[in-house]
């Protein structure tokens, strides 16, 4: 029993491969789609799980994803003095829960941002 492929049918394998891996470019290049009540921000990771959004000091709620320019899930400790343009969302307690690190393209599309406000900051003394 002859287990080895053929040249012309390792050749047509590979022509396959390479038309799948081809066909999913365009995927990788589509614009990201943020929820409706995502704000624009400036985060600043100071000491996990302590954040920075736009200048006030607040917290990432437990389990808080973050999102690199190529939507895969980061650590907040590896982006510790970092500051970033992103969008966001927070949870029902006022923390901050979801995050998108943007690109260039997406930092230029205008969103709306959050306005400082009493209820939003934590006191952590």
């Amino acid at each position: 029993m002859n287990r080895c492929f053929s040249l012309p049918r390792r050749l047509a394998w590979r022509s396959v491969c390479a038309a799948l891996a081809l066909s999913a470019l365009p995927v990788l290049a589509q614009v990201r789609d943020f929820p409706a009540s995502a704000l624009r921000g400036t985060l600043v990771v100071t000491q996990p799980p302590i954040v920075q959004m736009d200048g006030v000091q607040t917290r990432l709620s437990p389990g808080a994803r973050i999102r690199n320019t190529e939507n895969l899930m980061v650590l907040s400790g590896s982006l510790v003095n970092q500051t970033l343009t992103v969008n966001y969302t927070r949870d029902s307690h006022g923390l901050v829960h979801e995050i998108w690190i943007l690109t260039a393209a997406e930092a230029a599309l205008k969103r709306p941002s959050a306005a400082p406000s009493s209820n939003l900051v934590i006191d952590l003394k």
